[in-house]
């Protein structure tokens, strides 16, 4: 067995009272608590967690042990945690038959994106799932980070089916720590999580955990936890990125159950299954490239199914009553670098006589706190202005052990521990090291000076701080990490960038006015060391690390070691070249690893650089870049002389999560698409190999060669452009496009094969149509939304016709110009029913956008066209904000011809689908063509449909793979054009290729 509490002993992990000026404590010298299991402590609770927020913004609400009996929903608002204490837990309590918590949903305790102004302390307890009148309460979002729980209990009583003990769907630095959940009647532990979780441990409850995809759609990873009696599933989730590790399922009908309709990126590794009646995993959505499933070394007592596929029906027996699996794997799988992918379902398991002994935790197990020597307490100050320096260090000197309670601790030189020194901090955000800037030992040129040094071979222990390295040290290096195989990092925050706050409370701005630098020009992007770098035989654990400083040159920098690593749920953003670079290292496994290129600084910077190295395991990892970019880079990944690389469930996308309020108010999560992902998932320097795939389930480096192309010859038409697409082929045949950045419009002539700029007006293009007289049609991201403009080719420049958005309605006559794809996930909420409990699925969202008629329209000059347009999401001011509209975000816009099959994909799904147009320009009658999505696609005289998906793939009209045309580059648009119509245009993001077609039946 895994070796975990009773299900009513869970140890308390704060045995004793931390003193910490800057906290809040739930005590009856504060608060009118009662903490007798029986007297409603909800006002007194909430009381604590406000006063948290109104006087340090973000810091912790210490709560005793005792029975906390709750009546209604408690806030917990942004950065604040919530941390139990005492030799037993603090148990939250939910009565038998609590009003409130029979219908819906009733959240015990909620995360949420912001605290209404204005609110008393009683005002924000509500009834469950309601909210006070003339009070919004948002939801955690990708901006909520540090927002945790830990140490508490909690106990849901009969008779309430609708309990939730914790909503948390936050960011970075959420978690939940410590916690046993004693859900009985309830519906689940969690609902909607955030981040990271450790040491849960679920009972009973028709759910331990239910969710969708976390916030900032990245992964949600799980550590050394268990479930026991669930009614229905231990988990039920879509698209959360599960990453679990360590972990034990028993007694229950299915472990993990991914949605009717959604795809998961399904990382298991480490599990125990045991008496499970059901399929231990149930698979949805199985053709899907989306769908990424990994599990390996688990093992199973009484689980006849290991996994069954919701649709088909297809099941994966176990192999025997007790029996370990060494490999499941289904999705998209590679054979080697280069090669096409083949939808793959891999069951490697064997007998076992018996189960054996878990393994270690993944997460090490810290000093007893009765061990912990306060830093304030041996006369370091921590008041943001003394120089700590000495004081932390002669502290390190004599005590191993020590607890840092909230402050800004200024240090001036290296801090560096003993082999066996252990930090204890509980909020990265108000336990900080700060390096003041200008300190004269970090300036100008030199060898790198960190602010925080592990010794080579040490056990060390650092949790729950924050490191900033300021803006001008060029020297700094975060934390120099040299400790051995055994020693953790966790919950650390390598402050400066976005989520960084000033010694004011107030949230700093990263950016000058056009985003192209910090406002203090002195302090210069890409002008520092790595924040955290691991090197000269360092190893050890990192779990739940964020690393967002754009002053350094990488935010996570391992190199020259072969001492074993595991990193799980880390966070690295908005470096300017490299967000994480490993050198000359072996034997290291990174788990929901995600990166985050931003527009200002992150334009050039890849997402992962894997130089010399061998024996890394990479699992549901994300490299992302926002839609806000103004191109795509080259590749996510680059590698250098490597090998024995396992790449499980890589998902590479370019989406927005923008959360925004509606007419009524609400905050509605928008997710939109663009045109700057990485051109490559993957490349590899050394063996000229690139996988142009960004999203599969199993890929070896450097596995099979893929075997030459032998195909039809692309020509290269003309080069070094910035980022095109928008095309469109005028009557005789001639290509016309967009190079948006430059606010460009060319020409392509194919008879002079001569290419000229058309256009060159400060107007915005993005995408271009010609109506049946002969007008180009312009849609431009310029104006308060977007805005339609034509002008005749061969008039003067200066002549602009701007068309009128006019009021949806139907158009009979006319030809709609549509997009071909879309990004949708998320546009309707995919909340859970609160009467039926069931999700909208994404196909259901996609069906809903393209049958639903548009509000607007623009009618071409000659009333022959017209083109549906919805409101504008516009992130930031009107005019100057990022701007999202399907017609905006499309490569290209295409005649959706009545009587003519329609083709679109969903790239939130990787699946295209056939459809027939209206006279209103909705499409009705969709039908799945093909598990394949693209960016764009084209259609021949014969009704084949050749799509851009990294490579081109023709279908024929029964949706068929017929043919595949390599591109030198990524194609992000295709058209048909030249006199016969069977020159096939191929748009790149520097280049303009083309390829003559064959006739084809």
């Amino acid at each position: 067995m895994l070796g975990f509490v009773l299900p009513s002993s869970g140890a308390s992990f704060y045995p004793t009272r931390l003193e910490d000026s800057k906290a809040v404590y739930l005590t009856p010298d504060q608060f009118p608590v009662h903490a007798d299991g029986k007297a409603d402590d909800s006002e007194a609770i909430q009381a604590a967690i406000n006063k948290v927020q109104e006087t340090t913004g973000w810091g912790i609400a210490f709560v005793p042990a005792g029975r906390y009996r709750i009546t209604r929903t408690i806030y917990v608002w942004p950065g604040v945690r919530v941390i139990g204490y005492g030799a037993t837990r603090p148990v939250f309590v939910l009565a038998d038959g609590t009003p409130g918590f029979q219908q819906g949903i009733g959240d015990m305790f909620f995360f949420t994106g912001f605290r209404p102004r204005g609110g008393s302390s009683a005002r924000p307890l509500t009834p469950p799932g309601t909210v006070p009148e003339n009070l919004t309460i948002a939801d955690a979002n990708p901006g909520t980070f540090y927002s945790a729980m830990s140490n508490v209990d909690f106990e849901i009583g009969r008779g309430n089916p609708a309990a939730v003990a914790v909503r948390c769907h936050a960011a970075q630095h959420a978690f939940l720590t410590h916690i046993d959940f004693h859900t009985g009647s309830g519906l689940a532990g969690i609902h909607d999580v955030g981040n990271e979780g450790e040491d849960l441990h679920f009972y009973g409850g028709r759910y331990g955990i239910l969710t969708k995809k976390p916030s900032p759609a990245w992964q949600y990873t799980l550590l050394d936890s268990t479930f026991d009696g669930q009614r229905e599933a231990a988990i039920r989730e879509n698209e959360a990125g599960l990453t679990l590790v360590h972990n034990e399922f028993k007694n229950v009908p299915t472990a993990i159950s991914i949605d009717s309709g959604y795809s998961d990126q399904l990382w298991v590794k480490d599990a125990r299954f045991e008496n499970i009646s059901g399929p231990a995993i149930l698979i949805s959505n199985e053709d899907s490239r989306m769908t990424q499933i990994n599990a390996e070394d688990i093992v199973c007592a009484h689980v006849p199914v290991f996994a069954r596929f919701r649709e088909s029906g297809k099941q994966i027996a176990g192999a025997g009553e007790t029996y370990k699996v060494k490999v499941f794997s289904h999705g998209l799988t590679l054979a080697g670098l280069g090669a096409q992918g083949e939808s793959k379902t891999g069951f490697q398991a064997a007998p076992l006589n018996s189960l054996p002994p878990a393994g270690p935790n993944a997460i090490p197990a810290s000093p007893p706190a009765n061990e912990w020597v306060n830093l304030r307490s041996l006369g370091v100050k921590g008041d943001g202005v003394t120089d700590d320096t000495a004081s932390i260090q002669k502290a390190i000197a004599g005590h191993r052990v020590l607890y840092v309670p909230s402050g800004r601790y200024i240090v001036t030189d290296s801090i560096t521990l003993r082999p066996d020194t252990v930090l204890i901090g509980l909020h990265p955000h108000e336990a900080q090291f700060d390096l003041p800037d200008r300190t004269p030992a970090f300036q100008g040129p030199g060898a790198p000076r960190p602010l925080l040094e592990a010794p080579q071979g040490g056990h060390n222990i650092v949790t729950g701080i924050g490191i900033y390295t300021g803006g001008t040290n060029s020297r700094a290096v975060g934390a120099l990490w040299m400790a051995g195989r055994d020693s953790l990092m966790n919950d650390v925050r390598f402050l400066g960038g976005h989520g960084t706050n000033g010694p004011d409370g107030k949230r700093i701005d990263p950016y000058n006015n056009t985003h192209t630098a910090d406002p203090d020009l002195h302090k210069r992007w890409d002008g520092q060391y790595a924040s955290l770098w691991v090197t000269n035989g360092g190893g050890g654990t990192f779990a739940n690390i964020w690393t967002p400083d754009t002053f350094a040159q990488a935010g996570f920098y391992v190199s020259n070691t072969t001492t074993p690593g595991y990193v799980y749920e880390l966070s690295s953003e908005h470096h300017v070249r490299t967000e994480v670079k490993f050198s000359q290292v072996a034997n290291w496994e990174l788990y929901a690893l995600q990166t985050e290129g931003e527009v200002g600084e992150s334009a050039f910077a890849q997402s992962l650089e894997i130089d010399r190295c061998s024996n890394l395991t990479i699992a549901n990892y994300h490299g992302y870049r926002v839609v806000r970019s103004y191109q795509p880079f080259p590749y996510a990944i680059r590698i250098f002389d490597s090998h024995d690389i396992r790449f499980r469930n890589v998902h590479v996308d370019n989406n927005s999560s923008i959360g925004l309020r509606d007419a009524q108010g609400n905050w509605r999560q928008h997710v939109r698409s663009g045109k700057v992902s990485f051109d490559d998932a993957i490349v590899d320097e050394t063996r000229h190999a690139v996988v142009r795939d960004r999203e599969f389930a199993w890929l070896d480096v450097p596995g099979k060669p893929a075997p030459p192309h032998r195909g039809l010859p692309v020509e290269k038409l003309s080069t070094g452009f910035f980022n095109i697409s928008g095309g469109a082929v005028d009557a005789s045949g001639d290509l016309y496009f967009v190079d948006a950045h430059w606010q460009r419009i060319y020409k392509w002539s194919t008879a002079t094969k001569q290419l000229r700029i058309l256009r060159d007006n400060p107007l915005d293009p993005v995408n271009l149509m010609f109506d049946k007289a002969g007008d180009l049609i312009v849609v431009s991201s310029g104006g308060k939304d977007e805005s339609v403009y034509s002008f005749r080719p061969d008039a003067p420049e200066d002549q602009v016709t701007l068309l009128e958005r006019q009021p949806a309605d139907e158009r009979p006559g006319m030809t709609a110009i549509l997009p071909t794809s879309y990004w949708v996930n998320g546009d309707f909420s995919n909340t859970l029913s609160t009467e039926t409990y069931e999700y909208v699925t994404l196909e259901q969202m996609f069906r809903k956008i393209m049958t639903t008629r548009k509000l607007y329209q623009y009618v071409s000059p000659d009333r022959s066209l017209f083109i549906p347009a919805d409101e504008v999401v516009i992130q930031g001011e009107p005019y100057f904000g990022a701007k999202f509209s399907y017609i905006l975000q499309a490569y290209g816009l295409v005649n959706a011809v009545p009587g003519r099959p329609f083709y679109v994909t969903n790239e939130s799904e990787q699946k295209t689908y056939s459809a027939s147009v209206n006279a209103d320009g909705t499409l009705s009658d969709l039908k799945l063509f093909v598990n394949q999505g693209g960016e764009n696609l084209a259609q021949d005289a014969a009704g084949n449909v050749y799509l851009a998906g990294g490579q081109i793939f023709v279908y024929n009209p029964a949706g068929k793979l017929i043919d595949t045309i390599a591109v030198p580059e990524r194609p992000n648009q295709l058209i048909f054009g030249g006199k016969d119509q069977r020159t096939l245009f191929i748009f790149s993001r520097t280049s303009l290729y083309s390829v003559r077609i064959k006739p084809r039946a």
